[in-house]
Parts: structure tokens; sequence; C-alpha cells
């Protein structure tokens, strides 16, 4: 069984905007990600990216931009990067579904597909939905401070960003 660590984009791999980001120029990668990255791949994680897209469904943007998107933090990342699972669903302009979080279904299709042992696995995201879609197929959750959302009661860890939750990660 392999372990691996969920990782939202938004507010994680990219700065948080407060809006819809899908254009090259707005999606900022912060400092330390790249390390983040790194250093989770070489303590022997799959690092699969699991985020809710509504921009989709709300006809903001398209799917060929958030795989555009993908390929700038791949190539910031080294390509260690081993999936990219996204929700472009929204229940008030298409279909409710079980992949969006804080649904698990894309968290589901991952374990399925990389043989993923989910006591070995770490969330880390920065809404409480993405702890809870973990929480639903017991893989661990860390939360990244946000000024929207306090970190839910069972959070493992707060963190104040990628990196320092890549630190407690490979340290437990």
């Amino acid at each position: 069984m392999n372990k691996c660590v969920f990782l939202d984009r938004d507010g994680v791999l990219n700065k948080e905007a407060g809006t819809y980001v899908y254009r090259p120029e707005e999606f900022i990668i912060p400092d330390g990600v790249p390390q983040a990255v790194a250093m989770l791949k070489r303590a022997g994680f799959k690092l699969v990216v699991v985020t809710n897209q509504a921009g989709i469904a709300k006809g903001l943007y398209t799917r060929q931009q958030v795989l555009q998107l993908y390929e700038i933090i791949q190539q910031a990342c080294k390509g260690a990067l081993d999936a990219l699972y996204f929700c472009p669903y929204h229940p008030k302009y298409d279909s409710e579904s079980l992949s969006r979080k804080p649904g698990s279904l894309m968290l589901e299709k991952a374990i399925a597909r990389f043989g993923i042992d989910p006591q070995q696995s770490w969330m880390v995201g920065d809404r409480q939905r993405d702890l809870e879609a973990a929480k639903r197929v017991q893989v661990k959750g860390i939360f990244i401070n946000n000024e929207e959302e306090q970190a839910p009661d069972y959070a493992h860890f707060v963190a104040g960003n990628l990196l320092e939750a890549a630190l407690f990660i490979v340290n437990q």
C-alpha cells in the first residue's frame, strides 16, 4: 500500500485570490511550495491534487484552463505531482456531485487507482470541506490557516503554509 498527501489547490499550492483563479498571470505559487512538494516526494508520498472547480459550472473558465494551471504547478515542482482530480460541478449551476468536497469521491478514486493506505495518508487544505472529505475516508487532515474559516476540531495539525505542513508530515 502507498501513502499519499492529498493537496487542495487554491490556498495551498497557489495563493488564494478571493476570486476564481484561472489565468496564468493570477496563478501565484507561494515561496516554499516546490520545496514542500519535493520533501514529501522524497519521503515516499504519492501527491494528488483534489480541487473543487465550480467556476467551470458557472461558465467562468474551462477544463482546459484548469489543466493549464496544473501544468504550471507541475513545472514549478519538477513533475512531482502524481495526479490531478477536479470537480467541475456546482449544485446551483448544473448538478450535485459526490466528487465535490466535502464529498470524498475524488479521494476514493485516487485511493483505488494508486493503492493508497488511508491510515498512512494526509489531506492538506484551507477549508473545512477539504478536511471533511478526508475524514470520510479516514485520511488525517492538516488545515492551512486562513482569514475566512476556523480549523475544524478534527484537524490533526494547523499550519501556516504547505511547507510547515510538509515538515510536520515528514516528522511523524
